[in-house]
């Protein structure tokens, strides 16, 4: 057995090992007053760890734009896996109201055209479709491709830069029309220009999702003039 083959079999024990995370760490409430809710929350990454987010509290009104800033390591990204409930939580409470869509700062891509990694089985919508491909920059990407948005991608397929990958994963959430979206650090990955056309028509005030309420995470101190609320981490 080769030393990778190893390492994945330590680490699938350890998944499978890993005990159930309690449905209770975030509960879904449709009669919430806030899209998000968090009082004093304290997360852990297992049930036996030390905390990695103490004490945090905040609220997300329905329909804004709330930015998480802070330095490398300040729990900015731990702090999205809390509301998606993928960490324990120790103590306080946390409340999302209604469904989300989460663009991860590593986009994952599933061996399948690039049609169906965007439409992730919803039913297409020719409409929805294109203006979500317009809005994600993809428009000449698939221009350039051979086979357009039928063109096989991930593993069995052809390999996309990263900027490529993240646009695809962000086209997929934007798709999903989730009511509320959690973006962590999704503009990292793109081109400067890139990143202020996808700003601007999805993610800011004139955005696709500018009715839907939104959390992002970012470096780019630049946003932040264009956001409705700040929720600063200091590790």
């Amino acid at each position: 057995m080769s030393v990778q083959a190893v390492v994945s079999t330590k680490r699938i024990n350890a998944f499978l090992c890993t005990g159930d995370l309690k449905p209770d760490n975030i509960i879904k409430n449709s009669q919430s007053t806030y899209a998000i809710e968090v009082e004093n929350g304290t997360f852990t990454w297992d049930k036996t760890g030390m905390p990695t987010l103490r004490n945090i509290s905040f609220k997300v009104p329905e329909g804004k734009l709330y930015a998480v800033v802070g330095p490398v390591g300040s729990g900015k990204s731990s702090l999205m896996s809390a509301l998606l409930g993928e960490m324990e939580k120790r103590s306080g409470s946390a409340c999302i109201k209604s469904n989300l869509a989460y663009v991860p700062q590593q986009a994952w891509i599933q061996n399948a055209t690039v049609k169906d990694n965007i439409l992730f089985g919803k039913p297409f919508n020719s409409k929805r479709y294109k203006k979500v491909l317009f809005a994600c920059a993809l428009e000449r990407d698939l221009e350039i491709l051979s086979a357009g948005d039928l063109t096989e991608i991930g593993e069995k397929g052809i390999n996309l830069s990263g900027g490529q990958k993240q646009r695809v994963s962000l086209a997929r959430a934007v798709y999903s029309n989730a009511d509320i979206y959690i973006f962590d650090d999704p503009l990292s990955a793109v081109d400067t220009h890139v990143g202020k056309h996808i700003f601007n028509n999805v993610i800011g005030y004139k955005g696709v999702l500018k009715e839907k309420t939104r959390v992002l995470v970012t470096h780019g101190a630049h946003w932040l003039p264009m956001v409705d609320f700040i929720l600063v981490l200091d590790g």
